[in-house]
């Protein structure tokens, strides 16, 4: 299982670097020392996702006016859904790795 979660976490940073973004050092430090610091992570992942969802909408608005250059406005929405799919994925492998804790035996 917590080969899951380290998978996730990197499957995260590669992401995070495709599109141009970066964990802080910080974050880095605060995902290896425990559970609430995987929260804050987390947390932190959904801002930067929302961060940059909104950065496309607007990008996007510029170019629907005529005031943004066409490729920034694909390339923003390319990261955008970049964002998006990383967010599931890791969503996705939190509740995996949920129901597989709630199958164990104690």
């Amino acid at each position: 299982m917590t080969n899951n979660i380290s998978s996730a976490l990197n499957a995260y940073q590669q992401a995070l670097s495709r599109i141009g973004a970066k964990m802080p050092v910080e974050e880095k430090t605060q995902v290896s020392s425990g559970q609430s610091d995987f929260q804050a992570m987390v947390e932190n992942a959904l801002t930067n996702a929302v961060d940059i969802n909104k950065k496309a909408e607007n990008l996007s608005m510029q170019g629907i006016a005529g005031k943004a250059d066409i490729q920034d406005v694909v390339l923003a929405v390319a990261n955008a859904e970049m964002a998006l799919e990383t967010v599931v994925a890791v969503r996705d492998t939190a509740i995996k790795a949920y129901k597989e804790i709630m199958q164990m035996t104690v």
